[in-house]
């Protein structure tokens, strides 16, 4: 994970086929994003609550890259656009 200026970059999701970004200065914390989950919805931790946070100062949302499968599940639900996946 590396945090830039204005978000969080996770490297190498999905077994190498995608990298995540969470753009923080949109991101107010709601949470859809690891409710849909579908690994989440299993029962594993893929998105998780991460230590920086969002726009309101609430905690924003990281993925696990070893269990994120780079679906877009996330990208898509999130109703800030905070999420982009981009596919290698």
């Amino acid at each position: 994970m590396t945090v830039q200026n204005k978000g969080i970059k996770v490297e190498n999701c999905g077994k190498g086929r995608a990298d995540w970004y969470l753009y923080t200065e949109l991101c107010k914390g709601c949470g859809l994003c690891i409710t849909k989950c579908p690994i989440n919805k299993k029962g594993e931790n893929c998105l998780q609550w991460s230590k920086e946070v969002g726009l309101y100062a609430t905690p924003a949302v990281q993925p696990d890259p070893e269990k994120c499968i780079a679906c877009g599940t996330c990208e898509l639900l999130c109703p800030d656009s905070a999420i982009r996946i981009e596919k290698k």
